[in-house]
C-alpha cells in the first residue's frame, strides 16, 4: 500500500488516486489499514522472540477525510499483558487536521508447534 515507517509508532500514507473512493475522498479501507499496520508495527516492538501477536478488534471513527497529501497515523500502546494488549491511534493529515480515532486489541500468543520457529521471526514490522 505504500506505508512508510517513521518509527514503530509511527505510520504514514502518500493519498495516490488509487487511494481516492467512488465519492472523491480518501478511502476508509486505507485509513483503517493505516491504523492496523501502525498498532501492529507499535505491539510488535514490545514482543519477544517466542511471541506472535494478532488483532482482535479496531473501531475507528471517521472525523474528515482528505483528497491529497500525506496522512500519518501515530499509535499509544495503552496496556499490555501476557496476552492482549490494548492501543489508541489518530490519523491526522500532514497539515494537523485529524482524520480519525481508533481504539484496538490485539491477542499475544505463543506459536504453534508447526508455525515457524524464532529463529524465522521477520525483523521488520508485519503487513
Amino acid at each position: 500500500m505504500g506505508m512508510r515507517w517513521d518509527d514503530p509508532q509511527t505510520v504514514r500514507l502518500t493519498i495516490r488516486p488509487d487511494l481516492i473512493n467512488r465519492g472523491g475522498l480518501l478511502s476508509g479501507v486505507a485509513s483503517f489499514a493505516l491504523v492496523d499496520y501502525c498498532m501492529g508495527s507499535t505491539l510488535w516492538a514490545q514482543t519477544s522472540e517466542g511471541e506472535r501477536i494478532a488483532t482482535i478488534n479496531i473501531s475507528i471513527n471517521y472525523v474528515q477525510t482528505a483528497v491529497e497529501g500525506d496522512v500519518i497515523c501515530r499509535t499509544t500502546l495503552d496496556r499490555r499483558n501476557r496476552r492482549t494488549a490494548v492501543m489508541r491511534s489518530e490519523v491526522r493529515h500532514e497539515d494537523g487536521r485529524l482524520l480519525a480515532t481508533a481504539v484496538g486489541s490485539y491477542t499475544i500468543f505463543q506459536p504453534r508447534s508447526d508455525a515457524a520457529t524464532p529463529a524465522q521471526r521477520p525483523s521488520a514490522p508485519p503487513d
